[in-house]
């Protein structure tokens, strides 16, 4: 997918990009790829997969699902800022939370939120077990993509979403058997299933799956354990 295929892929999906945000979707990929190396970010170099199965990737969330104006949105496990920063540059009314494990990875964050000029856009060092007892349904929105399986990841997400909004998981070609996988997960954590997609990405870069889920009641205070009983005994 090259720049112009990415505009037409966008633009017949309902994303018209502005001149200025397409330039940042390329100032992205220079940066992330200059990073890289010296910070194993990603494995996907190739320009055209980076714009395909990264950042039109992470677009479909927005193709998709409606957002609504302003929200706080957390993004769990960002990476090198997937869903959110992409999101960001088409959403700029969007206030970002993205939190990862990895110190290398929030230094490239930050310092591409400079380089981008992006504004209400805060990166943590955190686990989000932990970072749950800080931030507890504080976020209108969480959401993660390849992360971890969804009855794991269900329990590091769900906690840090306020009662009525939502937890809005990104997956891949297995996204429905984890899907039934997690149910107990969700239900424990307070959540209920409210929409999901099923999709394949152009050019044959595979199915995806977006579940939208919504908080019915609080997370029982338990939750989140530690992360090595989350791994180990999912719910």
């Amino acid at each position: 997918m090259n720049e112009q295929s990415f505009i037409e892929y966008c633009r017949n999906s309902g994303l018209s990009l502005t001149d200025k945000e397409l330039q940042k979707f390329v100032q992205y990929y220079e940066i992330l790829i200059k990073y890289n190396e010296i910070t194993n970010l990603t494995s996907i170099t190739a320009k055209e997969e980076v714009f395909l199965k990264h950042f039109y990737d992470s677009l479909t969330l927005l193709i998709y699902h409606q957002l609504s104006h302003g929200i706080t949105l957390c993004d769990v496990g960002a990476g090198a800022g997937f869903p959110s920063i992409p999101l960001k540059i088409v959403r700029p009314d969007l206030k970002i939370t993205i939190i990862d494990s990895l110190g290398k990875r929030i230094d490239f964050i930050n310092y591409l939120v400079k380089m981008l000029d992006l504004k209400d856009v805060e990166a943590y060092h955190a686990r989000a077990e932990d970072f749950a007892k800080q931030k507890r349904e504080t976020f209108d929105v969480v959401t993660a993509r390849a992360v971890a399986r969804l009855n794991i990841l269900s329990e590091l997400c769900i906690p840090l979403v306020k009662v009525n909004g939502e937890f809005i998981a990104m997956k891949g070609q297995s996204g429905f058997e984890e899907l039934q996988e997690a149910n107990n997960a969700i239900t424990t954590l307070g959540c209920k299933l409210a929409t999901q997609y099923e999709f394949n990405l152009p050019e044959d870069a595979g199915k995806r799956f977006i579940f939208a889920f919504t908080k019915i009641t609080k997370t029982p205070n338990k939750y989140p354990r530690n992360y090595g009983q989350i791994k180990n005994k999912p719910l």
